[in-house]
């Protein structure tokens, strides 16, 4: 974001941020040629991210029986 404001040169960006000012002027670069997607309506990401939210609880649920399992038999050996 500094560097879109313009109110440091990418040398004093790059020692202040210790980042090379090469990477600093691609970070740039690709944040204005995809600025627009911000300002996209109806992103097709809140799908994907409903997915990825399901699959997790789903992992979570799982993880919890076989944890649950392992104490039993834990507690059941003495361990």
């Amino acid at each position: 974001m500094e560097a879109i404001k313009n109110e440091k040169t990418l040398a004093e960006l790059s020692k202040q941020f210790e980042i090379n000012a090469v990477v600093i002027s691609r970070w740039k670069a690709e944040m204005l040629e995809n600025m627009a997607m911000v300002f996209e309506r109806g992103s097709s990401s809140s799908k994907d991210e409903q997915v990825d939210i399901e699959k997790l609880y789903a992992q979570i649920g799982q993880l919890k029986v076989e944890n649950d399992f392992l104490k039993k038999s834990c507690n059941k050996l003495g361990i």
